[in-house]
């Protein structure tokens, strides 16, 4: 499993597939996959069966599907768009992600 370019909260633009150019939050990364969730991108049908113990009412629910990794650009807090992103050692040894258009470090 190795490093991903993209956490949880991240504003993200799709750049590829159906849903290119949607901006959208971060919801959950799956590392194991590559994949990310992002809200209101990927929107897919879900058939569920009622499940009155867990309170489930039943029916066909709309849910964001995951998005590969791939087709997902970070876009950038201090610019504004969405660039790649590189890795540097700050001083006291920490690492950060860094923006690779402005050069601002990214949480």
């Amino acid at each position: 499993m190795r490093k991903m370019h993209i956490k949880k909260n991240d504003q993200v633009m799709v750049i590829a597939g159906k849903d290119r150019g949607a901006k959208g939050r971060v919801m959950r990364v799956l590392p194991q996959t590559g994949r990310a969730i992002v809200e209101r991108v990927n929107m897919v049908k879900r058939h569920t069966r009622p499940n009155p113990q867990q309170g489930i009412q039943g029916g066909i629910l709309e849910r964001e599907g995951p998005v590969h990794m791939s087709n997902l650009m970070l876009i950038c807090p201090e610019c504004g768009k969405p660039s790649r992103t590189g890795r540097k050692r700050l001083e006291d040894g920490t690492g950060v992600r860094v923006c690779k258009a402005c050069e601002a470090t990214v949480s």
